[in-house]
């Protein structure tokens, strides 16, 4: 009996913190995107054909894969994290939920995106614009620091930095444009927080007293 009442007050220790929408968060994710299509000129002075082109010079042959494992890292931590003992803004159900919504939204449309403009990369392959590997990574970051954020102050900093590392090495193994890097980071923090403003929380909901009582008469 009172087994069953201590997991019912274990499972309500997460508070399912909600994430108001506020203009001011458009702000960083809107303005990555504008600057991605504001720098995805094709004249040859252009930044980002110049960044490619000192790519070039001083890192002709550089390639590696770490940006294919990278860019999953903040989706791990989202519950390696937790598991090591730190507090989450929600619980398991409703992130997951909050996780697979802003994918969806995220990776929809970096294919939509890519499928109808067509840009060729760097290295002559298909497709560029946006990059799905930054928005991926970028996603990942959001949930982490919206999740952690709040309790542990460190977390942002090392989420960011990591899908930062991840756009970069997407340059350096001349796969992307500085533009298209731009535009998917800015993808992928708005389609997360998208997904935290219209989630209605529907998993875990605190039960009423009389729930509670019920447990432990029964």
């Amino acid at each position: 009996m009172m087994l069953n009442f201590a997991q019912k007050n274990d499972s309500l220790k997460i508070e399912n913190k909600r994430f108001d929408f506020q203009y001011k968060k458009l702000y960083v994710p809107v303005g990555l995107m504008a600057s991605g299509i504001i720098f995805d000129s094709n004249g040859r002075e252009s930044l980002k054909n110049e960044i490619v082109e000192e790519r070039n010079e001083h890192l002709f042959g550089f390639s590696n894969h770490l940006d294919d494992y990278a860019q999953f890292a903040p989706f791990v931590a989202l519950y390696g994290l937790e598991w090591m003992g730190m507090t989450p803004r929600t619980d398991w159900k409703n992130r997951t939920a909050m996780m697979i919504k802003g994918q969806v939204i995220n990776l929809g449309m970096v294919y939509l995106l890519k499928k109808t403009l067509k840009k060729t990369r760097p290295d002559g392959t298909a497709y560029s614009f946006p990059s799905g590997h930054t928005a991926n990574a970028f996603a990942g970051a959001t949930i982490l620091a919206i999740e952690y954020g709040e309790n542990h102050k460190w977390v942002p900093y090392a989420a960011y930095g990591v899908a930062t590392g991840v756009g970069l090495m997407r340059m350096g193994n001349s796969k992307h444009y500085l533009s298209d890097v731009l535009f998917g980071a800015g993808l992928g923090i708005l389609s997360m927080k998208v997904a935290y403003w219209t989630h209605q929380y529907k998993w875990n909901q605190p039960k009423s007293e009389t729930d509670v009582f019920a447990g432990v008469i029964y």
